[in-house]
């Protein structure tokens, strides 16, 4: 089995003075050239894939980002630009409109020809509800209702497009089939969703949805995340969600590689040390788990030894995965294009 790793982006590292060690001006992290070059090392190096974090909560808030891009426009700003690496914004379930999280992401998925990806996330911190104007959203029930809710809405989605809906026919003018279109008819408790999509029915059929474990139903996902103090706590926790319905499972891993940057306190499992040291840990969970999403303590620091060692190492011990280039992010975590829901279900009335 070989690892598929992925790399956190978001800022300019977990570690809270980062920003003291980064390799440009503070004002240059909000550009679209910082994204860009970082996304483009991550891809060179022979990432499967880079996640962006995100957070509804206003810039300057106590406890939020000082500043921050919206994680769904900067995988779309990155995808024309890069070729191999799948792209993965966070998007959350708790307030936002899943008809419109579906279009975005579809339209990312067009944008990157196949390797969008979506890490479905809660909204936990109050405080998003009061800068939207909503209603809190705070007992686990509901916060679990909410983000299963979107997941299905969201797919449907994606399904209310037969992939030969378009048919661009020129003689008579139709650039759909209305056929090939259909009503996904979500009844949910506190909201409903008619369909069709404004989007066309993604490259890949359905995107990579990534969940939580803990929080999302295996079932609704691709790839669960999984987080514990030790190796052996990713080792359980993996196995657990084996045996609940995960397809994939990948590791959480905080990583410090700068000299004298300690790895934060995050619940995640942690490394600091030389490269070495994190090459044999990977080496380590990679027959427990099919992938590892790294969290770098300094992105500008992290991110160069990385590239420059670690993948190295592990792509010559066999233990890494590298992407093809053409390939979609399904066909690169190993995932069949899934059958089109609606699609599937008229043929078999059809055939009754």
């Amino acid at each position: 089995m070989s690892l598929h790793l992925g790399i956190e982006l978001d800022g300019e590292g977990t570690h809270p003075e980062a920003w003291r060690r980064a390799a440009h001006s503070p004002d240059r992290l909000l550009t679209g050239r910082t994204v860009a070059d970082r996304v483009s090392a991550a891809e060179n190096a022979g990432f499967t894939f880079a996640s962006f974090d995100d957070s509804l909560l206003p810039p300057g808030a106590d406890g939020g980002p000082v500043g921050r891009i919206d994680a769904v426009n900067r995988a779309a700003f990155v995808a024309a630009t890069t070729s191999t690496i799948g792209l993965l914004p966070v998007v959350g379930t708790t307030y936002a409109e899943p008809f419109h999280t579906s279009s975005q992401l579809a339209t990312l998925d067009y944008a990157s020809r196949g390797r969008g990806g979506w890490i479905a996330a809660r909204d936990t911190d109050p405080r998003v509800a009061g800068a939207l104007g909503r209603t809190e959203i705070t007992a686990p029930a509901d916060l679990a209702r909410e983000e299963r809710d979107a997941i299905a809405v969201v797919r449907d989605l994606w399904d209310s497009w037969d992939d030969d809906a378009v048919i661009r026919d020129y003689a008579t003018g139709r650039f759909v089939d209305r056929d090939r279109l259909h009503y996904i008819d979500f009844q949910g408790e506190t909201y409903t969703v008619k369909g069709p999509a404004i989007v066309p029915r993604p490259p890949q059929g359905q995107l990579v949805v990534f969940g939580f474990d803990g929080q999302t139903d295996p079932s609704q996902v691709d790839v669960v995340l999984v987080s514990g103090a030790t190796a052996g706590d990713i080792a359980d926790a993996a196995a657990r969600a084996k045996d609940s319905g995960a397809t994939l499972v990948f590791a959480e891993l905080d990583v410090a590689l700068g000299a004298g940057t300690p790895a934060p306190s995050s619940g995640r499992l942690s490394f600091a040390g030389e490269a070495t040291g994190l090459v044999d840990l990977l080496r380590t969970l990679d027959s427990h788990v099919d992938g590892v999403r790294l969290h770098p303590a300094v992105v500008d620091e992290d991110l160069p030894v990385l590239a420059r060692y670690v993948i190295p190492a592990l792509l010559r011990a066999g233990v890494a995965h590298r992407p093809v280039p053409g390939s979609t992010l399904r066909s690169t975590l190993g995932l069949d294009r899934p059958v089109n829901r609606f699609r599937a279900e008229r043929l078999e009335e059809s055939s009754r």
